[in-house]
């Protein structure tokens, strides 16, 4: 199955605050199940922000040390663990369209839209595939050291290099992950409280691109940028005036608000 048939853009990699990040998610799925462009983007996380699995417990989280260190904490409408997006070692995407264009089966939806993602880390000469095991938890608030599962942790010789996650809403669905570039695991472990492992051990689960290979972020980030674009056979685009305002209120209301973040309560809904 292939949607390079239909109508795409794509958004090259921009920064935006965490909330802001997980409206315009939304607001890219409304525009899709309007009947306008679906949508591939590359974005980063400006500040750094550690975004929260759809359930995750807030007292899993160390505020202080979050405020303390300007990261912003926000709630993603996806489940799994926290993920910590460092402004530089995180790489992180977005493939939005109609729910009617996508296989009904999650796991069929899974493997269509990691394709691209497959085929940027095969462009920078890296062996990553979903793993063929599931493995054991280590810290289960934090996404990256979750039990593996074959379903959507990617790995690299055997270490997770690639989360991803969908959401499906009535009229459309959103796939998002984060690609490591590279890992501060001292400073992702303290966006916990009481992380039950060590910086040690987050190595030896995880890697990263420049881990694997000799490329720098901007090169990475265009290669990501390349496959995405290649797969849609996607326009250059960009958001509209009207995405970005409805973007930033719905940030403001929703995304930003404690109701969400600390209580997983949906204040639009």
């Amino acid at each position: 199955m292939t949607l390079a048939d239909r109508d795409w853009r794509l958004i090259r990699e921009e920064s935006w605050d965490g909330p802001l990040n997980m409206a315009l998610d939304e607001i890219a799925a409304e525009t899709a199940a309007a009947g306008g462009s679906r949508t591939l983007r590359v974005y980063r996380w400006e500040p750094s922000t550690l975004s929260l699995g759809y359930r995750q417990e807030p007292k899993t989280v160390d505020w202080e040390f979050c405020e303390s260190e300007n990261i912003t904490v926000t709630r993603r409408p996806t489940g799994g663990g926290g993920i910590y997006h460092d402004n530089y070692g995180d790489i992180s995407y977005s493939i939005i369209a109609p729910a009617d264009e996508l296989p009904g089966s999650l796991m069929e939806t899974y493997e269509l839209l990691c394709d691209p993602i497959f085929d940027a880390f095969q462009r920078m000469g890296i062996d990553a595939k979903f793993t063929d095991e599931k493995l054991p938890v280590i810290h289960q608030p934090a996404c990256y050291l979750r039990e593996l599962h074959p379903a959507h942790d990617v790995v690299a010789r055997g270490r997770k290099i690639s989360g991803n996650a969908q959401y499906r809403r009535k009229d459309a669905v959103i796939q998002h992950g984060s690609l490591k570039f590279a890992l501060d695991a001292e400073r992702h472990l303290s966006t916990f409280s009481n992380p039950e492992t060590t910086p040690e051990t987050f190595h030896e689960r995880v890697t990263t691109i420049n881990e694997q290979v000799s490329l720098s972020r901007k090169d990475a980030v265009t290669v990501v940028e390349s496959a995405l674009g290649d797969w849609g056979d996607a326009d250059e685009g960009e958001w509209t005036d009207d995405e970005l305002s409805r973007a930033r209120e719905h940030a403001r209301i929703k995304f930003e608000s404690d109701e969400w973040t600390k209580r997983h309560d949906d204040p639009t809904a």
